[in-house]
C-alpha cells in the first residue's frame, strides 16, 4: 500500500454514483478501518502540542508584564482581544495562503516569524508595542493553525475523519492544562526567560515541520491542487456562524467561570476548568467515532444543545452539583463541536480548499470565544453573572436550528 494510500489522501469525487464520499470509502475498504495513529499523523500531534504549549505559557503571562510595565488592567485584557480578533480576521485569507503555497511550507514560515517575535516581545518595553505585536502574532498565529489542521486532514482516512480530527485536537487540550502553570512558573525568573521558552518551542516547531513530508508533492497528481478557487471559502463562513452562535457562551465560560464560582461560594475556584477538560478528553473519541458511523450532521446537533443546556446551568445558578453538571454538559457538548463540524465541512470542500475551509472555521470559532468574553463581561457587570449566561445559553439555542436550516444548506450547496 502506497504512502498516499496510508495517509488518507483521496480523490474528491466520489467512485460510486449515488454514495456518499465516507459511504463510497466503505465500500472500497472492505477489509476494515484505514490506520489512523500512523507516524506522520502522531508527528503532526505533537506540533500542534509544542504549538499550543507555547502559546499558552504568554497567554496569561502578558496581563502581568503589562502591568509590570504600568499599563492598566484594561490594557492588559486588550492583549488577548487583538490577537484573537487579529486571528479571527485573517484565518480565512492566511488559510487560502496555505493551501496555494503549501501548507508545510507555511508552518515553517509562520512558526519562524513566532520566533521572531517572541524575540521582540522581550525588547518591548512598552504596552502598547505589546499590543502591536499581538496583532501581527494573530496573523501567523492563524496561518499556523489553519496550515497545520488542513495538513493533518489529508492524513486522516475520510472514514474516521471526526474521530482523527478530535484525537489531534487532544493535543492541544493536554497543553492548555499545563503550558499557564508552566508559563507562571518560568515567568518567577523573569519575563525575558519567558520569551526565550516560547522562542526556542517555536523553534522546535519549525524543525518538525522541515522534517515532514512536502504536502505540495502529495497533491501535485490531483487537479484540484492545480485550482486557484476564491480567496474566502464563503460556504464555511456562513456556516461558521453556527460555530459563533456555540462559541460565545464558551468566551464567557473561560473568562468568568472562576470569578462566578468563587462569587458563588464554590472551591477550588478552578474545578470547572478540570471537570470541563476532563470531560472532553473522555468523551471525544466516542463523539468522533459516533459522528463517522452515524453521521456528522447527526451528532453536532445534540453536542450544540447540550452546550446551551451546560450555559443555561450556570445562568439557573445552585450549588456545587449544577456547577458540576454545567462544566459536563458544555465539556461532551462544546467540546466535540470543533472535530464534528470540521469532520462535515470537509465532506462537502476540495481537498485544495482545506487550509482555506480551516480558516474559516477559526474565524468563526476565535469571533465567537472573543465576542462573549467581552460581551458577558459587559452584561455580567450591568446584570449580573445569571443574566450574562443566560443571554449565552439563548445564543446557543440558536445554534442547532441555525445548522439545520442555513448551515448545512450552504455546506450541501456546489
Amino acid at each position: 500500500m502506497n504512502d498516499a494510500t496510508n495517509t488518507g489522501i483521496r480523490s474528491r469525487e466520489p467512485r460510486h454514483p449515488g454514495k456518499t464520499e465516507i459511504e463510497a470509502d466503505a465500500i472500497a475498504m472492505p477489509a476494515g478501518p484505514a490506520p489512523l495513529l500512523t507516524a506522520r499523523f502522531l508527528t503532526m500531534c505533537g506540533f500542534g502540542f509544542a504549538v499550543f504549549l507555547s502559546a499558552f505559557q504568554l497567554f496569561p503571562t502578558v496581563p502581568f508584564r503589562i502591568l509590570d510595565l504600568g499599563g492598566s488592567t484594561f490594557t492588559a485584557g486588550l492583549f488577548l482581544g487583538c490577537l484573537t480578533y487579529a486571528s479571527a480576521s485573517s484565518a480565512p485569507f492566511t488559510g487560502t495562503i496555505a493551501d496555494r503555497a503549501g501548507r508545510r511550507r507555511t508552518l515553517i514560515a509562520c512558526s519562524l516569524v513566532i520566533a521572531l517575535l517572541s524575540f521582540a516581545y522581550a525588547l518591548a518595553t512598552r504596552p502598547a508595542i505589546l499590543l502591536a505585536l499581538a496583532i501581527l502574532h494573530g496573523v501567523f498565529w492563524s496561518g499556523l493553525l489553519s496550515a497545520n489542521a488542513a495538513y493533518t486532514a489529508e492524513l486522516i482516512p475520510a472514514e474516521r475523519r471526526a474521530e482523527g480530527i478530535g484525537y489531534h485536537g487532544l493535543a492541544s487540550v493536554l497543553a492548555i492544562a499545563v503550558a499557564p502553570s508552566l508559563g507562571l512558573w518560568i515567568y518567577g525568573s523573569g519575563w525575558s526567560a519567558l520569551c526565550a521558552s516560547i522562542g526556542i518551542l517555536s523553534l522546535v516547531m519549525a524543525a518538525i515541520a522541515w522534517r515532514v513530508p512536502d504536502d505540495r508533492a502529495d497533491r501535485s497528481a490531483r487537479p484540484a491542487a492545480t485550482r486557484a478557487g476564491p480567496l474566502i471559502e464563503w460556504r464555511v463562513t456562513l456556516a461558521g456562524l453556527a460555530i459563533f452562535l456555540g462559541a460565545f457562551g464558551y468566551g464567557g465560560v473561560t473568562s468568568f467561570v472562576a470569578i462566578y464560582a468563587e462569587a458563588a461560594g464554590i472551591r477550588p475556584r478552578g474545578l470547572y476548568f478540570t471537570i470541563l477538560a476532563l470531560s472532553i478528553v473522555v468523551s471525544r473519541p466516542f463523539a468522533g467515532r459516533a459522528a463517522d458511523r452515524l453521521g456528522t450532521g447527526r451528532v453536532l446537533v445534540p453536542c450544540l444543545l447540550l452546550a446551551a443546556l451546560g450555559y443555561g446551568l450556570l445562568a439557573w445558578g445552585g450549588g456545587l452539583g449544577v456547577f458540576v453538571a454545567s462544566a459536563v454538559a458544555v465539556g461532551v457538548g462544546f467540546g466535540s463541536v470543533y472535530p464534528v463540524f470540521a469532520a462535515f465541512v470537509l465532506q462537502h470542500v476540495e481537498a485544495a480548499r482545506r487550509g482555506a475551509a480551516f480558516g474559516g472555521i477559526l474565524a468563526a470559532l476565535d469571533t465567537g470565544i472573543g465576542s462573549g468574553s467581552t460581551m458577558v463581561g459587559w452584561i455580567a457587570g450591568r446584570y449580573g453573572f445569571r443574566a450574562a449566561f443566560a443571554v449565552a445559553a439563548l445564543l446557543g439555542l440558536g445554534a442547532a436550528p441555525y445548522f439545520v436550516l442555513v448551515g448545512r444548506r450552504a455546506l450541501e450547496r456546489r
